[in-house]
């Protein structure tokens, strides 16, 4: 009876480190680097079609507000720093874009 009394006590501190372990890596896997993992390819714009990229913040939200002005809605992404792009929906692209190419913002 002794034995069978120290396996069960020894049953405890061996399920908790168990229990401990499957945390920890789950944790490092939830929450670990993106070393080796497949970085996705450029962002999809979805439906709206890019008109303009920029390197100012304030060129793109003015061309935004031009745009705004000509009754043509837009939106800025910014995907890195330093850049700006300006999105508008398709049927608008090409009046945003002649607007674009008069604006002389910046590049």
């Amino acid at each position: 009876m002794a034995v069978a009394d120290s396996l069960l006590h020894a049953g405890g501190p061996v399920i908790a480190l168990a229990a401990f372990a499957l945390i920890a890596l789950f944790t490092r896997w939830a929450f670990g680097s993106d070393r080796g993992r497949r970085h996705r390819g450029p962002a999809d714009d979805g439906l709206l079609t890019r008109v303009a990229t920029l390197s100012r913040r304030e060129s793109a939200l003015a061309l935004r507000a031009l745009l705004s002005d000509a009754g043509i809605r837009s939106t800025v992404r910014f995907p890195a720093a330093h850049r700006a792009e300006v999105l508008v929906f398709p049927e608008d692209a090409d009046r945003a874009r002649q607007l674009a190419t008069s604006f002389g913002g910046g590049s």
